[in-house]
This record gives C-alpha cells, structure tokens and sequence, in this order.
C-alpha cells in the first residue's frame, strides 16, 4: 500500500510525537509498503528551506532510524493553528496518489474523511476546546474514516462515554506505544555499559561508579514526571547513582545546579541524548524508573497522566532491567507484580523501600528484568502497524 503519513509538528523536534510518527513511519516501511511523509515548517522563501532542512543521516542518528523513507517539508503559518498545514497535507496526500492516510493530526484527519479519503486517525488524548470535539467528530462522520487507533483502554472508555462511539474492532483499536526491539539485543551489562559511556563522553559520565549500584530515568524533565522524587531519592540513598538521561537544555542546567546545591555528586544528568545511542544509556543502569505522578505535564501543558502511554516504558521492557514505576492505572495496562514494582506516586518512603528491596536481592532483579524482556516481545513498532492495518 501507499500510505501518506502525515506528522502533526515540525521535525526534527524532542517532542515525544515527532519520535512516535517517525518510528511509525518506518515500521510501515518495514512491513513493504511505500511511505511518504509530510511535516510542516515556517521557515519562508525555497532558499532558507532548504537550508535548514537537516539530512537523512542526522534525522536517523535523532530519531534512532535504520529503514529510510521520503519527507516533504510543508509551508505553514503559524497563526493558523495548522488548519493551513492540514488543507496542504490532505492535497499533498491526494496529488501523491496515496491509499492511505495515517495522522495524528485532527485537522488532517477530518478534511480526508469529510472527502472521503481512507484516513486512520491516531489519538493519544481526548480533543481539546469545543473545535477539537468539532473536528473529532467530523472525522466519525467522514465516509473516509476507516480506523481510529487509541493509545489506552482509558482513553477509549473516555471518547467511547463522551462522543458516545463504540470503538469495537474492526474500526476502533487500543495500541499502546513500542519499541525498536533490534535496538536492545546484546547490549552489555550495567557495569561494562557504564564503562563505554565513561570512555566516550567522560563528563558528567565519569561519575559513574563502575561497581557500584545505578537507577536510571531516560525521558524528559516536565513537571510531574518525578524529577523532584529523584532527587529526593539521590538524597537518602548516597549509595546509589542516579542516572538522569533527557530533558530541555534549560531544564537539564537547572536539575544539575540543584544537584550541585544539595551537594549530591550521585545525581549525574546528561541532558538530551538521541534516540539511536539512547539504549546504551538505559543499559548501564541495574534499575529503571517511572516516577510518573497524578499529573503529568506534555510538552503543550495539558495533564496526560490519565492517558499516557510513555515510550519509555516500551524501552525499559526491552532493555531487560528491573522498573520500579509509580502506581498510575494507566501504567497498569502494561506493567504488573511479574514485570516490575508498582509503588505509590505520591509517596517518597515506598519508594525508597522498594529501590533498597532491589538493591539487596539481585534474583528479584533478575526475574523482573526476564519478565519484562519477555513482554516487550508483543510491543514492537512493527507488531503495532500491523495491528493498524490488519483488516486493511
């Protein structure tokens, strides 16, 4: 098939979207089919287009791609709201002969669907403000639309009770977010790992103790993702490191000077770290967290705490390492007792209890870390889009 995947901001961009519609992407790729994608842009004039249009080589070593496929850059300005961008992309997508439209973006997706395209929306949150439920629902009626994709149970119970839609299959289905698998085969273990980022990138890396005992975090640092709990936790527990691998420059300079106040050289933060060398960082941690809290912060602001479906849980399963995660339903519909410690988000003392727990029994860490390796099997990218177009 010829799918037209239409990106619903800039790329590249750190924004957990753009990395999502590009592991989509070239997991189409890599099932056969032919894949084109658009992504808008602001810049004006051909000239400066091109020139700030990165290569392919930097946008796979950013987004950690291995299959190659074609994007166009689309004009858009910014006080449209992308309505501009979503008129293009639908025209683009019918002047390029496509099969198929697959976008998470609603102005896109309801324009396709009110011409009677074939379009596959994906929805990772119920629509926002009254022109949101509007173009949602455009899309329902649209004779175009063929699937919904929701990114949790929750999400679909929520749009199911609000827009009263059933979202049984064939046209409704809940996937969850996945992971590049390939990515995490032979990785070394924690302390050979430590060792290689020491070498390559000695600072803040060299902090690292080589034998000792490491809780990893790889993600960004908006509020609500547990950053303050970290340091709570590097605090109380001087004898574990606290590896802090993502986040906005800003962010990341302002976690490290906080650490350099409370004077806690186990708390190393990295800043920003591609995609495609991201594993390795996972790797050299003997634990994982997901100190996720009762709101959450995306990158526009909105609370997803009762929706998310964070990459990183995908990789931690398949890094094969131990995950102490916060309590969150949501986190629920993938994480149990088998595959990790489920501790209360609120609290800092089980927290701390259950890291020791882990800390003092390595055949516990072992299980879990088997257990989760076992389960990421069923959450590849390419499992995920094929599950999108079965049936198609």
């Amino acid at each position: 098939m010829k799918l037209a995947v239409i990106a619903p901001t800039e790329i590249p961009a750190r924004r957990a979207n753009t990395l999502q519609v590009m592991k989509m992407a070239q997991a189409f790729v890599g099932l056969g089919h032919t894949v084109r994608l658009c992504a808008p842009t602001t810049n004006l004039g051909s000239a400066t287009q091109q020139s700030v249009r990165p290569s392919w080589e930097d946008l796979a070593r950013h987004y950690g791609l291995h299959e190659r496929f074609e994007i166009d850059w689309l004009n858009c300005r910014s006080r449209l709201k992308r309505y501009d961008y979503g008129w293009r992309a639908v025209q683009w997508a019918r002047c390029g002969s496509a099969d198929w439209i697959y976008t998470r973006l609603p102005q896109a997706a309801a324009l396709a669907s009110q011409m009677g395209i074939p379009t596959l929306l994906e929805v990772h949150d119920l629509p926002q403000s009254r022109m949101g439920a509007w173009l949602f629902r455009l899309f329902l009626r649209g004779s175009g639309a063929r699937r919904l994709v929701v990114i949790t149970q929750a999400l679909a119970a929520d749009l199911e009770k609000r827009f009263d839609v059933k979202l049984d299959p064939p046209f409704g289905l809940i996937a969850p977010d996945g992971v590049d698998l390939e990515r995490y085969e032979n990785l070394p273990g924690p302390p050979e790992a430590r060792r290689r980022l020491a070498a390559g990138q000695p600072a803040p890396l060299d902090r690292l103790r080589q034998d000792g005992f490491c809780a990893g975090y790889t993600g960004h640092l908006y509020r609500g993702r547990g950053i303050e709990l970290l340091v709570e936790l590097a605090s109380q527990l001087p004898q574990i490191d606290f590896l802090i691998v993502g986040g906005e420059p800003g962010q990341a300079r302002a976690l490290d000077d906080q650490a350099r106040r409370r004077e806690l050289p186990n708390l190393i933060v990295t800043g920003f770290v591609p995609n495609a060398e991201l594993s390795l960082y996972q790797a050299a941690c003997d634990i994982l967290l997901l100190p996720y809290q009762s709101r959450v912060e995306a990158s526009s602001g909105g609370d997803i705490a009762r929706y998310l479906s964070p990459m990183k849980l995908f990789e931690y399963l398949a890094c094969g390492r131990a995950i102490v995660a916060s309590s969150l339903p949501v986190l629920q519909e993938v994480l149990n007792e088998r595959n990790a410690l489920i501790v209360p988000f609120d609290q800092p003392e089980p927290w701390e209890a259950a890291i020791r727990k882990l800390l003092d029994n390595p055949d516990l860490r072992d299980a879990l870390a088997r257990q989760a390796r076992l389960d990421a099997r069923q959450y590849t990218w390419e499992a995920r889009a094929a599950r999108i177009l079965a049936g198609l």
